[in-house]
C-alpha cells in the first residue's frame, strides 16, 4: 500500500509537470527568451492602407499567444522582419456573355505575398529568408471593400502567420 501511494504521487507529479519535448502549440523547446517583430512595410504595387500594421500586429499576437516568449522592440533572441511584396486581385472564373455582350468575373481572388527574414541569435542554423503567400476567393459581384475585405485579410493573415510560426518555431 505504501508503494502504491508513492507511485500515485509520482504519476501525478509527472503528469502536471509539463513536457520537455512537446507542447500543445507544436513549438519545439528553444533557448530563446525574447522575440521582436519589425514593422512589415507594404512594398506591393497595389497598396491597401493599413495592412502593413495589421500584419505586423497579427504576427506579434500569434507568437505571444502560442509561446512563452517576451516581445521586445529591439535586440530579441528571435527576429522577424520583412515586407509585403504582393497584393493583387485577379478574376478566377468568367461569367457567360450576357445579352448586352458583357463578360464579368464570377469569382475573384485576393492574394497576398509576404517576404520574411527570420533570425535566431541562439541557433543560426534556423535562420531563413522565405516568401509566404495565401489567398481568399470572393464572389465576382462583391467588391473587396468593407466586410468582404476585412474577412479576406483576416483569413489570409491567419494562414500566413501560422505558416511563419510553423517554419520558424514548430519546424513542421
Amino acid at each position: 500500500m505504501k508503494y502504491l501511494k508513492y507511485l500515485l504521487v509520482l504519476l501525478i507529479a509527472t503528469t502536471f509537470s509539463g513536457c520537455k519535448y512537446y507542447n500543445f502549440t507544436g513549438a519545439k523547446t528553444i533557448d530563446a527568451k525574447t522575440f521582436q517583430v519589425s514593422f512589415f512595410h507594404n512594398n506591393a504595387d497595389l497598396v491597401e492602407p493599413g495592412i502593413d500594421r495589421d500584419f505586423t500586429l497579427a504576427l506579434q499576437d500569434l507568437i505571444m499567444n502560442q509561446t512563452n516568449l517576451n516581445l521586445v522592440s529591439a535586440g530579441g533572441d528571435l527576429a522577424y522582419e520583412g515586407e509585403i511584396i504582393d497584393y493583387r486581385i485577379t478574376p478566377m472564373t468568367a461569367t457567360a456573355v450576357t445579352s448586352t455582350g458583357d463578360v464579368g468575373a464570377a469569382q475573384n481572388r485576393l492574394t497576398i505575398r509576404i517576404a520574411v527574414r527570420f533570425t535566431n541569435k541562439k541557433k543560426e542554423a534556423d535562420d531563413f529568408e522565405k516568401t509566404f503567400e495565401f489567398y481568399y476567393d470572393f464572389a465576382g459581384t462583391s467588391l473587396p471593400t468593407g466586410a468582404v475585405l476585412n474577412e479576406a485579410i483576416k483569413t489570409i493573415f491567419e494562414r500566413i502567420t501560422q505558416d511563419i510560426f510553423n517554419e520558424s518555431l514548430a519546424k513542421w
